[in-house]
């Protein structure tokens, strides 16, 4: 049975410090070759730019696939922060020079490569046995002609993750199962048990949720269609699905129910550490970084329930580079890596639900549990979650910076800079700016 432990926090730690090095490596005059490794004296080296904790470098994968394959050396660079990461990607790819014979591809940029950088990738429409995953996810990475730029690697079902110890304080129940019932089937109902939670909590200054951006990330990733519709137009300002998921979000932050640290800003970390608020709405992934950053010291403090409504959040893909010198040695390794009997492992290693159906059926994702989240049977949670994620999934060429920007303008409402008409307003403003 897996539990996820102490090496999934020295995972995170690991990319943080080889992240940081990496930024200072890329971004240097001497990182101008053409593209990656190649081939010398019967050896193959193939080179990986990667980001955050995609647990493939994390849990030994690299240096089983050398151990199997002893002429092939394989170099990873990880990058600590994807926006710095996918913005010295498109960098390279317009000067087609400084790339990695494998690339990462995180899910709001993957509608970018397909539309505009297609003729940059491989494809892996005619690779064997890939056939694996779940059918949503392959259509993500695939290009109008069919060509597939990569495999896919995670998923992002959602989950909350909660402070048991201050659902008890609140006069709340604490079981999990009992959790998830309060706010079963609603958002609504999830910011309702956080008034509750206002008026019940004794022990001090503990907001319930993080951010109100994390709940407006949970609510519109639940549609079919979130900012552009199927024919690739804006539809952001006219979705009711955004305006729904905004109202809500602005409602928890206007009623104080946020401690105004956004997910992955400056502040957030400390928050956990320090136990400032009481839930965080958390895809599978997440859940490497709260352990790492909320410590030892809250250990077991920490639960996870069911969300209210079934939604992917987040997902990566491994692509490679068309111009690679080892184009068919990096599409194998890349083959490998994504096949089901590795994203179980990374699975059980640091808790990345797998995209490949066959993985989640398997034992090791099915009963897999979190030592660090009070024994949490993730398997099954985050696995339930992966089946009610819609089977459409319209993404499109600006996802990732629409993203961001509406968590900008939800955090000038917590921060009392704006009123939420105000700053709906601005927040389209900077998107039109922001996308053309």
């Amino acid at each position: 049975m897996g539990t996820l432990g102490s090496l999934r926090r020295k995972a995170v730690a690991t990319a943080a410090a080889v992240g940081a090095l990496a930024l200072v490596v890329g971004c240097s005059s001497g990182d101008d070759s053409a593209t990656g490794g190649g081939k010398k004296d019967g050896k193959v080296t193939i080179t990986m730019g990667m980001y955050g904790v995609m647990g493939i470098k994390e849990t030994g994968l690299l240096e089983q696939y050398e151990k199997e394959n002893p002429d092939v050396d394989i170099k990873a660079e990880i990058a600590g922060d994807e926006q710095t990461y996918y913005t010295a990607l498109q960098t390279r790819l317009a000067a087609g020079k400084g790339l990695k014979d494998i690339q990462g591809i995180e899910i709001g940029r993957a509608k970018e490569i397909t539309e505009t950088q297609a003729d940059k990738f491989a494809d892996f429409s005619d690779v064997p046995g890939t056939d694996h995953f779940l059918p949503w996810k392959e259509s993500q990475i695939s290009a109008e002609d069919g060509k597939v730029l990569g495999l896919g690697t995670d998923i992002g079902p959602m989950a909350v993750c909660y402070r048991k110890d201050y659902f008890e304080k609140a006069g709340l129940p604490t079981d999990r199962e009992e959790v998830a019932k309060l706010w079963a089937g609603d958002w609504k109902k999830y910011v309702e048990v956080g008034r509750d939670f206002k008026k019940g909590f004794k022990g001090g200054d503990v907001a319930y949720m993080d951010a109100a951006s994390g709940l407006f990330n949970a609510m519109v990733y639940g549609y079919p269609e979130q900012y552009y519709d199927d024919k690739g137009e804006l539809i952001y300002d006219s979705n009711p699905a955004v305006k729904e998921a905004w109202n809500l979000s602005a409602d928890a932050a206007e009623d104080g129910l946020t401690a105004k640290l956004r997910q992955f800003q400056p502040g957030w970390d400390p928050g956990l550490a320090n136990g400032t608020f009481a839930t965080a709405v958390c895809p599978a992934w997440m859940l490497s970084h709260i352990s790492e950053k909320a410590g030892d010291a809250n250990k077991g403090k920490w639960d996870v329930a069911k969300a209210p409504k079934g939604a992917n959040w987040g997902g990566s893909f491994l692509g490679v580079v068309e111009q690679s010198p080892v184009k068919e040695e990096a599409k194998k390794l890349v083959a490998w890596l994504t096949a089901p009997e590795q994203q179980a492992h990374i699975f059980k290693e640091i808790g990345n639900i797998p995209s490949s159906r066959t993985a989640l059926d398997s034992p090791e994702v099915k009963n897999a549990k979190s030592e660090y989240f009070s024994g949490a049977p993730i398997g099954q949670i985050f696995g339930a979650a992966a089946q009610e994620i819609p089977d459409k999934q319209v993404l499109g060429r600006k996802d990732g910076t629409i993203k961001d920007t509406f968590s900008q303008g939800l955090a000038l409402i917590e921060q009392g800079d704006a009123k939420r008409d105000e700053a709906w307003k601005t927040t389209g403003e900077r998107i039109e700016k922001a996308v053309g």
